[in-house]
C-alpha cells in the first residue's frame, strides 16, 4: 500500500471525476499540498458538514492531479458538473484523471487527508 493525500466528493462526481466527465472541482478554500501532486479522489455518499466529521463508507475512486487553482467562474459550471455560479469560490483544475480498477473502501473526511491504498 502507498499513502496519497486524498479529497472527499459526494456522489455522484467522484465517479463524473473518474470518467472525465467533471473535470473541476469546486471548493470555498485552496489545497494545501503542490500542484501536481497525486491526490485520491474518495467518493462518499454524504456531506461532510461538521468539523471532524467522517465517512466510513466512502470508496476511493480515482486519481488525479491538479493543474491550476483560479475564481471559480460562470464558464466554469459545465466542467464543474454544477448547476450555478456563486462568487468567493475557486475552481480546481484536474488533469491526469486515472480511474482505479478496483474501488477500495477508505474513510472520507474533510478537507485533504491521508488514504492508504
Amino acid at each position: 500500500m502507498k499513502k496519497y493525500p486524498a479529497i472527499s466528493i459526494v456522489s455522484p462526481n467522484g465517479e463524473n471525476i473518474a470518467r472525465g466527465i467533471k473535470t473541476i472541482e469546486v471548493r470555498s478554500w485552496k489545497p494545501t499540498i503542490d500542484l501536481n501532486t497525486d491526490l485520491v479522489i474518495v467518493e462518499n455518499e454524504i456531506f461532510l458538514r461538521g468539523l471532524g466529521q467522517t465517512d466510513p463508507n466512502a470508496r476511493a475512486v480515482a486519481i488525479v492531479k491538479i493543474r491550476n487553482i483560479r475564481e471559480f467562474t460562470e464558464d466554469d459550471i459545465q466542467a464543474a458538473c454544477a448547476s450555478y455560479w456563486q462568487e468567493g469560490y475557486y475552481s480546481w483544475e484536474l488533469y491526469d484523471i486515472r480511474p482505479l480498477s478496483t474501488k477500495p473502501k477508505v474513510m472520507a473526511k474533510r478537507g485533504i487527508y491521508e488514504v492508504s491504498i
